[in-house]
């Protein structure tokens, strides 16, 4: 059961993430920097925590850049080593790993891939703002509207 929940949380991260980076790149220069610091950032974040996960060491930093062209891509990479870790890793394992100042730190991997989720939404509601800002429509991206459009 919670197993098919988080394929549906991830399934709909995914769509939002693909529906962002074709916004980003069909805007081009109307994108401000801080959009495409706050997306690579969320796409940053889904990788170090799928990483941590399964215990592999990253491959890049919390704040490293992308260029636009690579987005859908890396959120691509990023989904599928998603559902990968809910097929193959127990959501009740409890993950040790390191706060970002280093202090440790252990949480269920399910609570990680909430986290996850919280995370990305959170930031994207930011890059809405900047959206706006900059004279783009905001996507809408709520989960109730994303499953509506699938029925």
């Amino acid at each position: 059961m919670m197993k098919h929940f988080f394929k549906q949380l991830f399934e709909y991260n995914h769509y939002s993430n693909q529906q962002l980076a074709d916004a980003i790149y069909t805007n081009g220069e109307k994108i401000s920097e801080k959009t495409l610091s706050l997306f690579s950032h969320i796409l940053n974040a889904h990788h170090i925590w799928n990483s941590r996960i399964e215990a592999i060491t990253p491959a890049v930093g919390i704040w490293e850049m992308y260029n636009v062209q690579d987005f859908r891509y890396i959120d691509q990479a990023n989904f599928e080593q998603t559902l990968s870790v809910i097929d193959n890793i127990d959501l009740q394992a409890t993950l040790d790993h390191l706060k970002i100042k280093g202090k440790p730190a252990g949480k269920n991997v399910g609570e990680i891939l909430f986290h996850v989720i919280n995370h990305s939404t959170y930031h994207r509601a930011q890059i809405a703002t900047e959206f706006r800002q900059s004279g783009i429509p905001p996507l809408v991206t709520d989960y109730i509207f994303y499953e509506r459009k699938k029925a």
